[in-house]
Order: C-alpha cells, then sequence, then structure tokens
C-alpha cells in the first residue's frame, strides 16, 4: 500500500480520536459544574453549558470545541504537502474531526451537534470563510435569539459561501466542498428536534438559565 495512504489514515483516525475530546464535560467537570448532559437541551455543547450560567465555561467550551476542528484541517492544508497529502485528507480530517464530535468514542458516542466545532473546520480550510460564515451565524443569532436557527443558517450558507468564493476569495478544491455539504448535512440532521421545537414555538433562547 502506499505510505500516503497510510498518512491519510492515521491522520484521518487522529483527528476522530482529537474530535472525541468532549470539552463541554471536561470543562464542567474541571470547574466543577453539572454535567451538560444532564440539564438544558443535554447537548455537550458551548450553548448549553452557557445555560449553567457560567459564560466562562461556556467561552472554554466553544474555543477548545473549534480548535479540534481547526487543528487537524490547518495541519494537512499547512505541512500535508511534504508527506504527498492533499485537499482529499483535509477533507477526510474534516469530516471525521467532526463526527468524532458527534459520536465521541470517549463518551460512549454520545456526542454534540458539531456547530463549533464545524467553525473550527472552516476556519482551518480558510480563516476568510470561516470568519464569513461566523458572522452569519452572529447576524441570525442577534436578531433572533436562537443559536439553533443560527446554526442552520450557517449549515446553508457554508458550502454556498465556498462555492461562490472558490478561487477568488479562497481556493477552492471539490473535496473540500464536498466535505462542507456531509458536515452541513449531519448539522441539519442533528438539529431535528430543535427544528421541531422552533416550529412549536418552544426553543430555548440564547442566554436561558438551565431548568
Amino acid at each position: 500500500m502506499d505510505h500516503s495512504v497510510w498518512t491519510t489514515l492515521a491522520v484521518t483516525v487522529a483527528a476522530y480520536l482529537l474530535g472525541s475530546l468532549s470539552f463541554a464535560v471536561i470543562i464542567s467537570r474541571v470547574m466543577g459544574l453539572s454535567d451538560p448532559r444532564s440539564y438544558g437541551s443535554n447537548n455537550p455543547g458551548a450553548t448549553n453549558v452557557l445555560r449553567s450560567g457560567n459564560k466562562k465555561a461556556a467561552v472554554f467550551t466553544l474555543i477548545l470545541d473549534a480548535a479540534k476542528g481547526w487543528l487537524p484541517v490547518f495541519a494537512v492544508q499547512h505541512f500535508g504537502g511534504d508527506y504527498a497529502l492533499g485537499a482529499g485528507t483535509a477533507a477526510l480530517a474534516a469530516i471525521a474531526a467532526f463526527l468524532g464530535h458527534l459520536y465521541p468514542l470517549f463518551f460512549r458516542f454520545k456526542g454534540g451537534k458539531g456547530v463549533a466545532t464545524a467553525a473550527g473546520v472552516l476556519l482551518g480550510v480558510n480563516p476568510l470563510l470561516g470568519l464569513s460564515v461566523a458572522l452569519t451565524w452572529a447576524i441570525v443569532a442577534w436578531f433572533f435569539r436562537y443559536s439553533s436557527l443560527a446554526a442552520l443558517a450557517a449549515a446553508v450558507f457554508a458550502p454556498t459561501y465556498y462555492t461562490f468564493g472558490g478561487d477568488v476569495a479562497w481556493p477552492y478544491a471539490e473535496p473540500l466542498l464536498g466535505a462542507l455539504i456531509v458536515m452541513s448535512l449531519l448539522l441539519v440532521w442533528r438539529h431535528i428536534d430543535n427544528i421541531n421545537r422552533l416550529v412549536a414555538g418552544k426553543e430555548s433562547k440564547l442566554g436561558a438559565k438551565k431548568k
């Protein structure tokens, strides 16, 4: 088997294991907070940690969950050429890190919805792309006060921005577009319950404390 194939496999597995670190749970334990899987939306993510009332814990969770999506993609993009790794490996690393967050090996495969990790992946693909999608999330969240609605909007716009800005604002590669589409579909699927609550008018707004 070609050496680059083994390297790609190793990178993909490492990205999945990194993604499997559920920082919402880890940070909450370190800071003596309740397990985020036991209140609010029961989702181990930054938004639900915010419902604990501890903004610092939520910020740490957001940064670290984003970092685990950014690191493997950034590493392949910037250093993969030395090991004959290209956009295909970066795409696999992106999906693996994202799936690690959704289905973490270290937490019985029960993870979060992947918004922060997806944001990290986008920053790894290209900082301008990541910032554009993050701005879209922020605008929707600011006006409507629903994190889930903002995430759904970001999921739709991420592959759209990447496609239409390709080779103009950032380098374009089909494998990465495929990865972004897969991640966007998974994000929407993971938010099905949120969509139902939004339709029913029962979705929790940003900043609401845990019950």
